[in-house]
């Protein structure tokens, strides 16, 4: 089977059957032998048929509603979407599928929480805004705030990971667990409740917007990236969790946790054992001035290099990074004449 291409495009695929009918008529074996899988009769509704069964769709119209749907949460539009949901509503519902970025399928409401981080890839403008809007009008039309049973993780957990707040904002509104765990096989946060999707990829607004709904830590790894460890932090406190809660609060700018663990004598160059994460690299890496400043403050070595060679200098350029965040030129600012 073929996969459709992250970007939709329904002109193309018109352009595909059309130009499958032509060498068809012009008596082109494969393209013959393409038609004469799904009909008996070479038109343009049996080359469409047969580029719609070539992507995994049953019929041309299926094909072509899949497209339509991707493209109107792409864009945004209220409008054409109140349209589709209207003629058939399972489409709040059902999973996008045949996706060549998407090849497990993606429900709707975790799709549009992804699709502002993955705005370039996409095509789409940085500022990706009407993302709520978009998941409020499926939740509406029926789609579940919390997913369908058996998912790998919920809607908000996806949110939290893409770091859109819109759309998190949306989904604690309309009642979604904070609590709910991922399932133990998970692609993200196995386990991880919604907080814990933030705390890991360093979306610190949406953290923010847990916390503020009532979300909790469940470790002081997650209590780090809240930016309080008060009831975690304890002369028992494993040596290895401490170097995990740097390296949380060094990502979310916890400066006061930061202090917190230096008095504890956690090492501040330490690398966790568990995910390898070191909190100065993790904090040039996504851009983050003030925590890079406070751990050279308290003796950070800006010249230690991971397991490939890079220096926190260089996982802060271009290419490197996992987030694109303004702080970065900030970060190379403060690294770049440190870093030999």
């Amino acid at each position: 089977m073929t996969y459709l291409p992250a970007r939709p495009d329904l002109e193309q695929l018109r352009h595909q059957a059309k130009d499958l009918l032509r060498e068809a008529t012009r008596g082109a074996a494969e393209a013959v032998a393409r038609i004469d899988a799904v009909s008996d009769r070479v038109t343009l509704a049996s080359a469409q048929l047969a580029i719609a069964r070539e992507y995994g769709f049953a019929s041309w119209p299926k094909l072509k509603r899949e497209v339509e749907r991707r493209e109107v949460l792409n864009r945004r539009d209220l409008d054409r979407l109140s349209s589709l949901l209207t003629e058939d509503p399972d489409l709040a519902v059902s999973l996008m599928v045949n996706w060549a970025d998407h090849r497990l399928g993606a429900s709707p409401l975790n799709y549009i929480a992804m699709i502002g981080f993955d705005h370039e890839r996409l095509g789409l403008p940085a500022d990706v805004a009407g993302t709520g809007r978009v998941a409020a009008a499926l939740i509406d039309a029926g789609a579940p705030v919390n997913g369908q049973p058996g998912d790998s993780e919920t809607p908000l957990m996806t949110a939290a990971s893409y770091g859109d707040a819109e759309v998190a904002q949306v989904l604690i509104e309309a009642g979604a667990d904070i609590e709910a765990r991922a399932s133990a096989d998970a692609g993200g946060v196995p386990g991880g409740t919604a907080l814990m999707h933030a705390a890991v990829f360093g979306m610190t607004t949406v953290l923010d917007l847990l916390v503020k709904a009532g979300a909790q830590p469940h470790g002081i790894e997650s209590a780090a990236a809240t930016g309080d460890i008060t009831d975690w932090l304890t002369p028992e406190t494993p040596l290895q969790a401490r170097i995990r809660a740097l390296a949380f609060a060094a990502d979310h700018q916890r400066l006061s946790v930061i202090d917190q663990l230096m008095a504890a004598h956690t090492p501040v160059d330490a690398v966790d054992e568990m995910f390898g994460r070191q909190a100065l690299r993790v904090a040039a890496h996504n851009g983050r001035p003030l925590s890079v400043r406070r751990l050279l403050d308290h003796g950070a070595d800006p010249n230690l290099r991971d397991q490939h060679g890079n220096t926190a200098l260089d996982l802060c350029q271009p290419g490197r990074r996992y987030l694109d965040h303004p702080g970065h030129d900030e970060v190379d600012a403060i690294l770049r004449p440190l870093t030999t």
